[in-house]
């Protein structure tokens, strides 16, 4: 009987051991206050996004400048910052394209690249602030049947070369271009450098390949495309031609009675099928410079950031949701441009945060 309690004892010591190795640990980090000095009688609406370029330079999207009617008015504003937070210049002010801000990023030849949700468009800048590109078309202002767009489930049939509510946008190493044709085309449109239309992949459901709000979208060093299928509650990783080669889920335990950034707290399975506001669903990827590569992603609850191998392991989490320094209210976009070195944009909070990260 000795025996088989030491043995039982042991089993179960060994089960609660490989558990605690697989549960990650959470990461220890600071928020550097006030590290964004504005100008004065300028406001940061909802930070939509935001993007660091290789001179550290900041760039922040915000719904600010808000202009129009109480309802469908214009909020983009696009913001730059030096590397101590400075303020440095507004660029494209009362832009064509400017309609409602969702994300921004910087590439490797430290062009600037606009992706704004109600007008359709993607917008390309050089580094002094140019319009270098464009992507899409805004509807015109003066058809009697300019409105939003509707969401039709199953959606209509997309149409090469416009977007319906588009979301994100990221390049390979060859200068491609791909962009997440989020809300209502339910597909990654490709691009080649010059801007030219290859194609497109994906559509609109559950199953693999297919897509229920492409949130964000980044690629690694070797071309590896990571998709937020925020609806769908993973990131579906593809190749350059969209082959499907893996699904990561994020299931990370959290406190029962972790507070809600806003409104009532999410239940599962969610009534409407859309997974976008439980945990682990992917609001935003970025992944991070260098020889080894990590996965930054968030989400809206329990609000936390994850820390991810590329293949999917997470290996620790911080934050939660609030309003304090060091909590989140909607992270929108990371930017990684180091391992322990991020920045936030956040919708509910109307901020950007810079978070340095002291992993153990």
């Amino acid at each position: 009987m000795r025996l088989m309690l030491w043995a039982a004892t042991a089993g179960l010591a060994a089960a609660l051991t490989a558990r605690a190795q697989t549960t990650p640990p959470e990461i220890r980090f600071d928020s550097v206050p006030d590290f964004f000095k504005l100008p004065e009688n300028t406001y940061l609406g909802e930070v939509a996004g935001i993007a660091v370029s290789s001179q550290k330079h900041v760039f922040v999207l915000s719904r600010g400048n808000t202009s129009g009617p109480a309802y469908g008015a214009a909020a983009t504003q696009l913001l730059e910052f030096d590397d101590n937070g400075k303020f440095l210049r507004e660029i494209g002010k009362n832009l064509y394209a400017w309609s409602f801000a969702h994300t921004v990023r910087v590439d490797r030849h430290d062009d600037i690249w606009v992706a704004d949700k109600g007008s359709d468009m993607v917008v390309r800048f050089d580094p002094s602030g140019r319009v270098k590109m464009v992507f899409g078309r805004k509807p015109e202002a003066s058809d009697e049947n300019a409105h939003p767009l509707e969401h039709p489930r199953p959606p209509l049939a997309p149409v090469d070369g416009y977007f319906r509510q588009v979301t994100d946008v990221a390049l390979d190493s060859h200068d491609n271009i791909y962009i997440s044709d989020g809300y209502v085309n339910s597909r990654v449109a490709k691009y080649d450098k010059d801007g030219n239309w290859l194609g497109s992949f994906g559509s609109f459901g559950t199953e693999p390949l297919q897509f229920n709000t492409l949130h964000s979208i980044a690629i690694d060093a070797q071309d590896r495309i990571f998709v937020a299928d925020r609806g769908n509650r993973r990131i579906q990783v593809l190749d350059t031609s969209g082959k499907l080669l893996k699904i990561i889920e994020i299931d990370v335990p959290f406190p029962k009675d972790a507070p809600v950034a806003i409104g009532n707290k999410p239940v599962a399975p969610p009534p409407n099928g859309n997974w976008t506001q439980l945990p682990g669903a992917p609001w935003t990827v970025c992944i991070t410079p260098g020889p080894t590569q990590y996965l930054y992603v968030s989400d809206s609850y329990p609000g936390r950031i994850y820390k991810l191998t590329l293949d999917g392991k997470v290996i620790g989490w911080l934050g939660g949701s609030g309003k304090a320094l060091k909590e989140f209210g909607w992270i929108h976009e990371i930017a990684c441009p180091a391992e322990n070195e991020i920045y936030v944009a956040e919708i509910l909070n109307w901020r950007a945060q810079k978070l340095l990260l002291h992993p153990r």
